[in-house]
């Protein structure tokens, strides 16, 4: 099961680091430059070559029938492959090395060593979650990222569906295994992945219980809606057409849907032996699996306690800061009469309906494409790949977060997806839009993802390299970068900046507060409430969340702060040198980093800005 997980953090996980290193490396390559430039693509490949869906989603045709192998042999594999590779790099002469490649060396050690130690806690992440589980991480890999531009990918399409029921055989019996360890998730989890499976063998060819509400016809479920529109865009020959509609819904009857109803069965079962404890310090060594999630996460040491102490802070600090704004826009009460009034008033929200849902999507295109005309003026590099917006898939919009990004193909052939959740708009409410789309879309993770898979002198592991301290702490900082272009106008939206800010910090008092201190989910949902102007639903959605993603949420802020240190600093040490568009390309023109890396490059920069002064 780990193998996928590690293999895509490696994936979403390692993006890239090259143009300081690159600048400072000499005008002639070494031999053992060449020996390390080697080693570091092979060691991509063979990390590449475990993972058919990987290879999908970097825009390869290799393998595109497949899906990964999640079993405890795969995983072990995958380990000892991590520990020979260690071996190869730790034997390099370093000291024949330019200082590009030695810190490419140093970068894909430490992401080796991570790797290496978290094999311990291969079976303590719950694999089936309403966030990112293999059930609905299923469809949404066949419908966002298999694409069907030719008969090869609908053969291929049709031997996934095939292989969806031993794909979830594995899945059991790793979920069975876990549960023999005392590893289960929360109980509020099981009624949402279920109904989530339910979904996908939900309506044609499964059933015809689900019935469209415009014509009355039986409505398609999500996989056959998908497979019948992309086999209509092919104009392929009818009899031939036929054949691939008859060879999918086979598929998906005598594959897809068994696969489900067992996996449905397994959960069932195992609610019933689940329990309220919302923090993972419940598990088999959980206090020490929570420490190793918590500096992986956030690339520091911090301790938990100092964690929940930044929150707290931070938290008085933004609260603060909102009484201001709320003078500016004029409002008498205190702060908490005015996060009802914030709740309450329906000007801030849009109609529920669907043209509330087609107006919302409209207004977020909107927002996106003003920014992108004004980037220029804030950014030397900017992104070639294309942003598209849509609205999350029926399927899985119950359970899924509030708004969320998938990055493009590495390849141009797929766009980035900036994904909003529209199942109920008194969750997302107008107010905050702005902040949104600047933190997933422009320029936020578009921005970053798209830059570092597009640099060209670093090695693939870079490209495709994820520090989540450095990639939230990016977006949230990219909330605030638009102040500076005067875009946020509306008191209301700079205070919805601000209550995103105030949301990222709670979370580093709740984060803590349930795997550390014990909270319960009710309590941290009370606290959530208290000290921010969300609502109760949407205040559970994101404390189930960080129960599923122990230590996830603390990156946000952790690495907000590291970026505005690092600004502050610039702009101390520089002086009338300091130039924010010459700063911005270098957080982001080596792709994410540890948080300790990132200093050392913007130091680096700041010494070459005041040699050049001299």
């Amino acid at each position: 099961m780990k193998i996928w997980n590690s293999l895509r953090l490696t994936l979403l996980a390692m993006l890239t680091l090259a143009s300081i290193a690159t600048a400072a490396a000499p005008p002639e390559a070494t031999h053992s430059d060449h020996q390390a430039e080697r080693l570091f693509e092979q060691v991509f490949e063979q990390w590449v070559a475990l993972s058919p869906m990987w290879q999908t989603q970097l825009g390869r045709d290799t393998n595109k029938g497949q899906w990964d192998d999640i079993s405890p042999a795969a995983n072990t594999r995958a380990h000892h492959l991590y520990q020979q590779q260690l071996e190869q790099l730790q034997a390099l002469d370093t000291d024949s090395l330019s200082p590009a490649n030695q810190l490419n060396r140093r970068l894909l050690i430490n992401q080796l060593q991570t790797n290496i130690r978290h094999y311990r806690w291969r079976n303590h992440s719950y694999p089936v979650n309403q966030m990112f589980g293999w059930h609905s991480h299923i469809p949404a890999f066949l419908i966002n990222s298999h694409t069907i531009q030719n008969e090869a990918d609908i053969a291929a399409f049709i031997a996934r569906l095939h292989g969806v029921a031993p794909l979830i055989e594995q899945l059991i019996k790793h979920l069975q295994h876990q549960a023999e360890q005392g590893i289960l998730a929360p109980s509020f989890v099981y009624p949402l992945v279920i109904q989530d499976s339910r979904n996908i063998i939900s309506g044609a060819p499964f059933t015809a219980t689900a019935i469209s509400a415009t014509d009355g016809a039986a409505k398609p479920s999500p996989l056959w809606q998908h497979f019948t529109q992309q086999l209509d865009g092919l104009a392929l020959p009818q009899a031939k057409e036929k054949r691939y509609l008859n060879a999918a819904r086979d598929a998906l009857l005598n594959s897809v849907e068994p696969a489900y109803q067992n996996l449905i069965q397994t959960l069932t079962t195992q609610e019933r032996a689940s329990d309220t404890r919302a923090g993972v310090w419940k598990l088999p060594q959980g206090d020490d699996y929570y420490r190793a999630k918590l500096k992986a996460i956030t690339t520091t040491e911090f301790s938990a306690e100092h964690i929940h102490q930044m929150g707290l802070d931070a938290v008085a600090r933004i609260h603060q800061e909102m009484k201001q704004l709320q003078k500016t826009i004029g409002y008498k009460g205190d702060l908490s009469a005015f996060f009802n009034h914030l709740k309450q008033d329906p000007a801030l929200y849009y109609a529920n309906t669907p043209q509330g849902r087609q107006d919302y999507l409209a207004d977020t295109r909107s927002i996106i494409a003003d920014i992108k005309q004004l980037l220029p003026d804030l950014f030397g590099r900017l992104p070639q790949a294309e942003l598209v917006v849509k609205a999350v898939e029926p399927f899985r919009e119950k359970s899924a977060g509030k708004a969320f990004y998938q990055s493009p193909a590495q390849d141009g052939s797929r766009p980035g997806i900036y994904y909003v959740n529209l199942h109920d708009l008194s969750a997302m409410p107008r107010y905050q839009m702005q902040a949104l789309a600047y933190h997933e879309a422009l320029p936020g993770h578009h921005m970053q993802i798209a830059i570092a898979q597009e640099l060209t002198n670093t090695p693939a592991f870079r490209r495709h390299s994820h520090y989540t301290a450095y990639i939230e702490g990016w977006g949230l900082y990219a909330e605030k970068v638009p102040q500076e272009l005067g875009l946020y106008q509306d008191p209301y939206a700079d205070f919805g900046r601000l209550s995103f800010e105030l949301w990222r910090a709670i979370r580093l008092v709740v984060d803590t507060g349930l795997h550390h201190y014990r909270w319960s989910r009710e309590q941290a949902i009370d606290y959530f409430v208290e000290h921010s102007p969300m609502t109760r639903e949407d205040a559970t959605r994101e404390v189930e969340r960080y129960i599923v993603l122990p230590g996830q949420a603390t990156a946000y802020m952790v690495g907000l702060l590291e970026i505005e240190k690092l600004k502050t600093k610039s702009q101390r040490l520089l002086g009338n040198a300091f130039e924010l568009k010459a700063f911005h390309d270098i957080i982001l023109g080596s792709g994410a980093l540890p948080l300790n890396t990132l200093q050392e490059q913007v130091d680096t920069w700041i010494s070459s800005i005041n040699a050049q002064q001299q």
